[in-house]
């Protein structure tokens, strides 16, 4: 079964099942255990688009590129905090957006950034193509940052000092977890798991 987080919260097919309590709550506590048990770390961005065009009205890079180049970057730094490798995979957005991103990709991974040189990150990175995989495929990873995306969000708002709007009770509970799980560098996960961008 593919998860898909609007019809989880909103109990439609297929998990209308969840509208018996007694099932929603057994299935809420395996999630949690499962979020809490998993190894995995977070890195988050958080953009502004809105004040992002305004402030940058003559830069022309597309915020959702901008916002991997920086997920990018602290993917890297993380991967050589542990002296390891990696490789990349994002949800598909569609024919014409898949292509710009794996075209972004391929400019970071052949030009480097501001901050970390071509042939650093082909020293980490297992792959110059960026993966793009649908939601139909039902791959696990992808399905948890979906699951964990909001969450994540409503997080940064509240550390960042942002109206977050209606709060939820399970929401809290998956929030307390995933505080635990961002990468963290020496002055904590400013900066490292969380980055508000300009």
């Amino acid at each position: 079964m593919i998860l898909h987080r609007k019809e989880l919260v909103n109990k439609k097919y297929p998990f209308n099942s969840l509208k018996d309590k007694s099932t929603e709550e057994r299935f809420n506590q395996e999630y949690l255990k499962l979020i809490s048990d998993f190894d995995y770390i977070i890195i988050s961005v958080l953009i502004d688009k809105k004040e992002h065009k305004i402030k940058y009205s003559t830069w022309k890079y597309d915020p959702y590129h901008y916002c991997m180049e920086i997920l990018l970057e602290r993917f890297f730094f993380f991967l050589e905090s542990k002296s390891a490798n990696g490789d990349v995979m994002i949800e598909s957005r569609g024919g014409k957006e898949d292509l710009r991103l794996k075209r972004s990709f391929l400019r970071i991974f052949e030009n480097g950034t501001n901050f970390i040189e071509s042939d650093r990150l082909k020293m980490r990175f297992t792959s110059h193509e960026l993966k793009v995989k649908p939601k139909m495929l039902n791959i696990a990873c992808l399905q948890l940052a979906d699951l964990l995306a909001h969450p994540s969000r409503r997080f940064m708002f509240r550390t960042y000092g942002i109206e977050e709007g209606k709060s939820y009770t399970f929401g809290d509970e998956i929030i307390k977890i995933i505080e635990t799980k961002y990468y963290k560098g020496k002055s904590g996960i400013e900066g490292y798991g969380i980055k508000m961008l300009p």
